[in-house]
């Protein structure tokens, strides 16, 4: 598993392209993208990650899942946490950055993804054609999962368009700013309009 300052968590490989593909990809590879983007932490903020089995932590998110799918009961027995906090873009000329975080775990039979947007500033780097200033325009960010197949992914709406920047305001389980896959038996989700505060990062 590859945590990439791209925005990407990639399995066996690390990937290195910054500017966005829609899925599914057609050479099939894997992916979680929270926000796959032209990153540049060197000019800005940092990233964290971290595998835990913590009582605690295991237990907000069984508690969460629980709450969003009622009808598969789930008791979290493992969790992979990665965040990107206040990172910068490419080429940038400006003191925005972005925070958002992306979650997999399990109970060894049913996995999740949880992705988090706490605040998104900016959609594009320089790289991607984004304007140095705004940091808008050109190819902006991606967000969703890829499983490598062609049934099993899901583009999050506005991914690749300007409405990217509004991310923490759209989710699929009335938590603005949240959104949650169930990815062992995917099915694609309704887009729900913000109903709750997102108070529950992890």
């Amino acid at each position: 598993l590859q945590v990439n300052n791209n925005g990407v968590i990639s399995f066996d490989e690390p990937v290195r392209q910054y500017t966005p593909d829609p899925f599914p990809l057609a050479d099939g590879r894997p992916f979680v993208t929270p926000f796959w983007a032209d990153v540049n932490n060197v000019e800005g903020g940092d990233i964290f990650y971290r595998q835990s089995t913590d009582p605690g932590l295991l237990g907000d998110i069984s508690q969460h899942i629980t709450q969003y799918f009622p009808e598969s009961p789930f008791t979290a027995t493992w969790a992979f946490v990665a965040t990107w906090d206040h990172v910068a873009y490419w080429g940038t000329k400006s003191d925005k950055g972005n925070t958002f975080q992306a979650v997999l775990t399990t109970d060894s039979k049913i996995f999740y993804i949880i992705l988090n947007y706490g605040d998104i500033q900016w959609t594009t780097g320089a790289a991607s054609d984004g304007d140095a200033e705004t940091g808008l325009g050109g190819t902006p960010a991606h967000a969703g999962f890829n499983s490598g197949d062609d049934t099993n992914f899901y583009n999050i709406p506005g991914s690749q368009t300007d409405a990217i920047i509004n991310i923490t305001t759209t989710s699929n389980i009335k938590v603005p700013g949240r959104w949650v896959f169930r990815v062992d038996d995917f099915q694609a989700p309704d887009v729900d309009p913000p109903l709750l505060d997102n108070n529950c990062w992890l």
